[in-house]
């Protein structure tokens, strides 16, 4: 048997006996640690069973006692967001306030710029001259129908001159200083315009009563206007020039014809004066000074009607004609020579008076008076 040397002493231990006791320890240990195990996993299952129980239990009373706690922070939010939202609340408000003075700022440039737009396009034919201005009321008595308009003598404006919107005829300026200008409407008591029907030409006086709906005055011919029919200025006088839109013609309950202001269609807050003086501004001066008229001697110079006429050349006389020498006898009378006739229409002149051609000595030819002088066409306007 073989022995293991021992260091401490002197005593040998045989190897075999080392090996079992090494063994024996091994087992016990791994024994122990089973039973450990084991214990443990019966300890937590019983732990299991308590906790469950205890969970259980204490489940109710955590909840109960909790709830007021909840209900506290829950009260804490609500008024964290109340006042958050109020104060939000206000900030739109005032977003809102300003927003909407910006939509009625916007509104108001909109409806202005429209406005611009109408009064550029409003035209006449042929055109004429105009200034904008912007008018208020002026009434000065119940009948009394006129408008102040910013725009006066500074701007060329004329007592005179009509006044239109974008819409039609408005009325005339009767006053002006020199920055406004008084206007007469249509339905102002005092008021007489000259119209017309377009369809059938028939003459009319629109006269002003005070009312909404000016009256017709004056229509001659047999159904001169029926109701619908388009009323425009005539032009006769010289007032307006013709054609401005005035309305549509109605029956009133009077009878009487009258007339649906165009201009009523809108407001009269912005116009156009026409600065309209005369009918010479409605041709054009040069070509009215081209036109061509047919002078006395044939030829074809260009001469305006309204540029003086040119001076009329003297007349030149004709040569005398030489007739053959005629022999008479003593006793007769000498016969009386006739002044040639022009070629040309004479004039409204009286004729030239013959005298008797005195009796030629023999063998010398008789003296012929001198022809009356060309007629000289005066110039047609």
């Amino acid at each position: 048997m073989s022995f293991r040397d021992n260091p401490l002493g002197e005593i040998r231990v045989p190897l075999v006996w080392t090996a079992g006791v090494a063994l024996v320890v091994a087992v016990i240990v791994a024994v122990t640690l089973l039973l450990g195990d084991r214990r443990e996993t019966l300890r937590n299952e019983a732990y299991g069973v308590t906790r469950e129980v205890s969970d259980a239990v204490a489940a109710p009373v955590s909840g109960v006692v909790s709830a007021p706690v909840h209900w506290l922070g829950a009260l804490s939010d609500g008024i964290s967001q109340y006042f958050f939202a109020v104060s939000e609340n206000r900030r739109l408000r005032a977003e809102a306030a300003a927003a909407a003075e910006l939509r009625q700022e916007v509104l108001g440039l909109r409806d202005l710029n429209e406005r611009y737009r109408d009064l550029l396009g409003l035209q006449t034919d042929p055109p004429i001259p105009m200034v904008s201005a912007r008018v208020v009321s002026d009434s000065r008595g119940p009948f009394a129908n006129t408008r102040l308009a910013n725009a006066g003598r500074e701007r060329q404006v004329r007592v005179g001159n009509p006044v239109m919107t974008e819409y039609g005829l408005v009325g005339r300026v009767v006053g002006v200083t020199r920055g406004a200008s008084r206007v007469l409407l249509l339905t102002d008591i005092a008021s007489r315009t000259p119209v017309m029907v377009d369809r059938t030409n028939a003459r009319a006086i629109l006269a002003g009563d005070g009312g909404p709906n000016p009256k017709l005055e004056y229509l001659r011919g047999y159904e001169p206007v029926k109701a619908g029919d388009r009323i425009v200025t005539s032009g006769d006088g010289g007032l307006m020039p013709r054609g401005l839109p005035v309305g549509v013609a109605v029956k009133g309950v009077d009878g009487a014809w009258r007339v649906v202001l165009s201009s009523e269609a809108g407001a009269i807050d912005f116009v156009r004066i026409l600065l309209f003086e005369d009918f010479a501004q409605l041709v054009d001066q040069d070509e009215l000074n081209t036109r061509s008229e047919p002078p006395a001697d044939g030829a074809l110079p260009t001469v305006g009607v309204t540029s003086p006429p040119p001076p009329t050349p003297a007349p030149t006389p004709a040569p005398s004609r030489t007739p053959a020498p005629v022999n008479r006898p003593p006793p007769a009378k000498a016969p009386v020579a006739k002044a040639p006739t022009p070629k040309a229409p004479a004039p409204k002149t009286p004729a030239a008076k013959t005298t008797p051609t005195p009796r030629p000595a023999p063998n010398q030819p008789a003296a012929t008076p001198a022809p009356a002088p060309p007629p000289v066409e005066e110039p047609v306007f």
